[in-house]
């Protein structure tokens, strides 16, 4: 059965800005931006066909972005050291920590996790939830 979520989009307000943090980000997990174009759009991830991907783009109604109180994007890592990485990339590239790299007992066993919000104020999480863990 196909993912649930078809793909996640983010609103920004300053294109190169985002791109900069998004191109540095997104390859900590090994994903770089994808073949597909839109005009005013940035995908990251896998095509529409093979998983789910990340969007950019200036909000439709022209107004400022504005982050969400409880939205959050998650990002699968394949490794501690990936969710370490990419906390300080997101760092290097002008995003601000909402939690530093580390275990996070109370979401279960081998949860490791880091937060940063992104130049504009979006919440992104990057995960690896085996850490310590066989299999």
């Amino acid at each position: 059965m196909p993912s649930l979520v078809l793909y996640v989009t983010l609103g920004v307000s300053d294109f190169e800005r985002a791109l900069a943090f998004y191109d540095a980000v997104m390859a900590t997990v090994g994903q770089a931006r994808t073949d597909e174009t839109l005009p005013g759009w940035v995908g990251f991830g896998p095509d529409y066909d093979h998983g789910v991907s990340l969007w950019l783009c200036k909000p439709f109604d022209g107004d400022a972005p504005t982050p969400g109180n409880g939205q959050m994007t998650a990002l699968r890592a394949a490794s501690a050291e990936q969710v370490d990485t990419f906390h300080a990339a997101a760092l290097a590239h002008g995003g601000t920590s909402e939690g530093a790299p580390g275990l996070r007992p109370s979401y279960g066993p081998g949860f490791y996790a880091a937060y940063v919000r992104d130049p504009d104020g979006n919440k992104l999480a990057c995960v690896f939830h085996r850490h310590g863990l066989a299999g």
